[in-house]
């Protein structure tokens, strides 16, 4: 992060001196890439050459063009001095439309001020007139423009964007708050799919459930108040009426301070549910809130006592309590339906809950650990149709993750578990869904798979896992369009999802398919940015770029795809999952092409 600093000057020993120091005012330009460390963590060569590109292909160009002075540059910012407040707002919304449509896997924030700044002997700039822009730049939305009111009473109505009052801020060492003005999302082409962008809000009621504090003490109990919370998100997700966001986003601010305004922004929502569990013997209480984020407005708030056999109650009092706020026209007989629960045995219920903790963890031996959990839910209470299904995905992660053992005998399991749920769980859109995939993916039987994730969606247009296996079955059925339609939505619903680099690769695949090679190397490159082991977009950054004439980046991805899969050729090419043959097909020329030996 860059950081100005003040002029400090002393006088030579034994001569008296009288320095003039030199101001001026100027509009200053702070930039900085967002997550540049996880980046750098993830990939950091690709991440420091797509940074390096961008200041030499976007950055720099865009200053000359509106007359701005480059004063600074580090590994991940740039700091620069214009004329004009216009002219910096020009060129931030030129940086930042550039970057919209998906054209690097990094996303920038933007601070601009208009301020008096010293000027120093080497020409460097130095004062708060610097630092205010530097200060603005790290509260920015990712994506997004922060000014201040300075900067907005000379550009306002010169430029055809939207503006947001956020008031006044208090900046780390600057003495006075200062009031800042946000570029509304939509206003300019800031992106709206994936982590780190401001989406617009839906046409509907929309609602964000935080992870619940564990109040019991124990971190053991963790996964009793994840669970609880899964259950509410559950239930008002099951509301076609409203806009709920999956589970997998909303955990990412787990134990973290948190600003629910900023929250609303990053998810598009308009209402925020957080609270706690505390959990003693027997007894348990939850206490929620619900809040409107773009007020700060606490618009509902309740304790709910009871004992650990009135949990499901409990739940449901909670619940239902959350959509009378928002929607208070809902029948009554809707509400129940929505709060049904998936057992009455506590204990398998306990199982449940924490097989979802093993499996959210996403490795091989939580995967493991979780299908335990899920088949002894399943003893516990054979009618439980979600343990049945959430055990068909395990065995799905074992062959997306070639952690197979005995094909045979786990294709004839993930049948009998998938049958099994869908029988139990008729109109649950979860148990249809994971155990569509599980059909598809797993056993081979698409058609019979297709069928229950589209019956999932239907019944529950909220669920995200049901648009996301309904993008992969798209791929295997070759409607690429819809395919990548289904990512997006699931993006959507699930912005900062541990998945999202199967959703970005798997519209990435859409687009290869389709002969949109541009769009699938973005896409690609986002995919490998979340999770630069991903073999998958590796091939499809590999064909894309080989499609497109740039050898180059071509033969770079086929030598990180060989260090991931040593023993891969041409002949060899195969896929964890069903695939469409002339998507196969394709796939082979293109990797031909960048290089891959027969």
């Amino acid at each position: 992060m860059l950081r100005g600093r003040r002029l400090r000057s002393a006088p030579l020993e034994g001569v008296v001196t009288e320095q003039r120091i030199q101001r001026r005012l100027a509009a200053i330009l702070a930039a900085d890439v967002v997550g540049y460390s996880a980046l750098m963590q993830r990939a950091e060569e690709a991440t420091y050459a797509e940074f390096e590109r961008l200041r030499r292909e976007l950055i720099e160009p865009s200053l000359r063009s509106h007359e701005g002075r480059l004063i600074k540059t580090t590994g991940d910012g740039a700091l620069a001095e214009f004329a004009s407040p216009l002219a910096a707002m020009r060129c931030a919304v030129e940086i930042q439309d550039r970057l919209a449509p998906g054209s690097s896997p990094l996303r920038l924030r933007v601070g601009i001020n208009l301020g008096d700044v010293i000027v120093g002997q080497d020409g460097e700039l130095y004062g708060d007139g610097i630092n205010i822009a530097v200060r603005l730049e790290g509260i920015a939305d990712p994506g997004g423009i922060l000014i201040s009111e300075k900067v907005f009473s000379e550009v306002e109505g010169k430029l055809d964007v939207g503006f947001e009052d956020r008031g006044g801020q208090q900046l780390k060492n600057i003495s006075r708050p200062v009031r800042a003005y946000a570029v509304c999302a939509g206003t300019h082409s800031v992106p709206t799919e994936g982590p780190g962008t401001a989406p617009p809000l839906p046409d509907k009621p929309s609602i964000a459930v935080l992870p619940f504090q564990n109040m019991s003490g124990d971190p053991e109990q963790d996964y009793f108040a994840d669970g609880v919370v899964e259950d509410i998100i559950t239930a008002l997700s099951r509301f076609k009426s409203l806009f709920v966001i999956a589970r997998n986003s909303s955990f990412t601010y787990k134990g973290k301070a948190v600003d629910i305004k900023q929250i609303g922004r990053e998810l598009g929502v308009r209402y925020v549910l957080e609270g706690s569990v505390r959990k003693a013997a027997n007894r348990v209480r939850i206490a929620a809130q619900l809040i409107n984020a773009s007020t700060g407005a606490h618009l509902w708030a309740d304790r709910f006592d009871g004992v650990i056999e009135d949990i499901f109650e409990l739940q449901d009092q909670v619940t239902t309590s959350v959509v009378g706020a928002i929607t208070p026209t809902l029948e009554r007989a809707e509400i129940g339906r929505a709060v049904l629960k998936p057992t009455n045995s506590l204990d398998a219920y306990d199982h449940y809950m924490r097989g979802i903790s093993s499996a959210y963890q996403w490795t091989n031996e939580a995967n493991n650990e979780a299908l335990r959990h899920y088949y002894k839910a399943i003893e516990l209470d054979p009618n439980f149709a979600l343990a049945h299904a959430l055990a068909t995905c395990c065995y799905g992660w074992r062959k997306i993750n070639r952690r197979v053992t005995d094909t045979a005998r786990e294709i004839a399991e993930t049948k009998r578990l998938a049958e099994r749920a869908t029988q139990l769980g008729q109109d649950d859109a979860q148990v249809l869904c994971w155990s569509g995939a599980a059909l598809a993916f797993v056993v081979g039987e698409v058609d019979a798979g297709v069928a229950l994730v589209d019956r999932a969606l239907r019944l529950n247009p909220n669920l995200m896992d049901a648009w996301l296996s309904s993008g992969l079955v798209r791929l295997v059925l070759g409607e690429w369009n819809l395919a990548v339609e289904h990512f997006a939505h699931a993006i959507r619903l699930s912005p900062f999802d541990p998945l999202l680099f199967l959703m970005q690769g798997g519209t990435a695949s859409g687009h290869f398919y389709a002969g949109r090679y541009d769009e699938a190397a973005v896409w690609s490159a986002k995919s490998i940015g979340e999770n630069p082991n991903f073999s998958s977009a590796w091939r499809i950054a590999a064909g894309s770029n080989a499609f497109l004439g740039r050898q180059e980046q071509a033969q770079k991805a086929v030598a990180h795809l060989q260090q991931l899969e040593p023993a891969l050729r041409i002949a060899t090419i195969t896929y964890a999952v069903p695939l469409h043959p002339s998507a196969l097909a394709r796939i082979k020329e293109g990797l031909r092409k960048a290089g891959l030996p027969e």
